[in-house]
């Protein structure tokens, strides 16, 4: 890239204080290359949607400035007008939204698309693009038409985007691309934290969204009754995204703690004064795909870790404080874990944010420019 560039980012995430792959490799790159700017899209505000769940519609947030980043860094926060039942037509609007905001000014240089179902920019756009592919929702359970809309947005993305990087080994063999894996904040989840004043006593953590996706909800609530037997609990930290009725049954449960989310720069400390640190996930095609985030903020704080036979955690199995145990066993296990007198371990070395940052900075300078993709490119 020239030393002063722009970069569109439409991301499945906010950008708030609730930090994932897109905001920690956007963060480095700022650092990395001083002369970029980078207009970060969020999901949209869907005011439809909310009026029919019984909460305020509104609008979306439109562009901000993001603090600190001295103008370099903003958000751009569009609305969904049409409801998703129309389709092709409602992704039209949210794509022509999307592409005249990134239009504004210079426009962008080039656009990095995590949310398959947004290709329709990259066809709007005449800019060279990155598809970076962080879960393959092709595989996630959703309705058939949600999941059409995925794999069509996945599959024209994956053939048309002049670069494709996949963050596991299982992406790189389903889809092709540069293999650019997760990291975590060395520094921040190593630097000692006092303990929160919420985390209970003896509690085995687990750190991550709750959602269905990933999360195995009976095995939550069996793990945390045997953990009740024994004066423990499982604590659970992260946005909730449960449907309602699991939301319901994990606040009920005995021995199950719902904490909810922390910032970013908070969650260390709960990692550092977990008893055990643990990974109820489902083990299926969709999960399979993973290269889950918390294997290296885990693995960085040097605490026990208990998880079921899920992508990253099986091959981190030889770690001397990592307990791979099968569904049948995992509750036993968590609880033999928090009862032991094990201390804290040497941190394992893990790779940081900025190093994938570097690689993602290599890729995005490697795009050819021939590879924008404009109206006459559809599927």
């Amino acid at each position: 890239m020239d030393d002063t560039w722009s970069l569109g980012v439409v991301s499945l995430e906010p950008w708030d204080r609730i930090w994932r792959r897109n905001q920690h490799l956007v963060d480095r790159l700022l650092a990395l290359s001083p002369g970029l700017t980078v207009a970060f899209v969020t999901p949209p505000a869907d005011p439809l949607h909310a009026a029919m769940s019984g909460r305020a519609p509104r609008a979306g947030a439109g562009a901000q400035a993001v603090e600190g980043y001295g103008g370099r860094l903003s958000t751009f926060q569009p609305t969904k007008w049409l409801p998703g039942a129309l389709g092709a037509a409602s992704d039209r609007g949210l794509d022509r939204a999307i592409a005249r905001h990134l239009r504004r000014g210079r426009g962008v240089d080039a656009l990095w698309i995590n949310d398959p179902r947004r290709a329709g920019v990259a066809r709007l756009l005449e800019v060279p693009t990155l598809y970076d592919v962080t879960d393959d929702w092709t595989e996630a359970r959703r309705s058939p038409r949600e999941r059409a809309r995925l794999v069509r947005g996945d599959a024209w993305l994956t053939r048309h985007a002049g670069a494709v990087v996949v963050c596991s080994p299982a992406l790189q063999a389903s889809k092709g691309g540069t293999l650019i894996r997760n990291a975590v904040d060395v520094v921040a989840y190593r630097e000692p934290r006092p303990r929160p004043h919420d985390l209970p006593r003896r509690a085995a953590l687990y750190c991550g969204t709750l959602h269905e996706d990933r999360l195995d909800v009976d095995l939550v609530i069996a793990t945390g009754a045997r953990l009740a037997e024994s004066g423990a609990v499982l604590a659970l930290l992260g946005p909730v995204a449960l449907t309602e009725t699991n939301g319901r049954r994990l606040l009920r449960a005995p021995g199950v703690v719902v904490l909810g989310a922390r910032g970013f720069e908070d969650v260390p400390a709960y990692l550092q004064h977990a008893d055990a640190l643990v990974v109820p996930h489902l083990v299926d095609d969709f999960t399979a795909t993973l290269d889950p985030i918390k294997l290296y903020e885990y693995l960085a704080v040097g605490r026990p870790i208990v998880s079921t036979p899920c992508a990253g955690f099986v091959d981190a199995g030889e770690e001397a404080w990592v307990t791979v145990a099968p569904r049948d066993g995992f509750a036993d296990a968590v609880t033999a874990s928090v009862g032991s007198t094990h201390g804290p371990s040497d941190p394992a070395d893990v790779a940081d944010w900025s190093d994938r940052a570097k690689q993602m900075l290599e890729v995005l300078d490697g795009l050819p420019r021939s590879a924008g993709v404009g109206p006459g490119a559809a599927p």
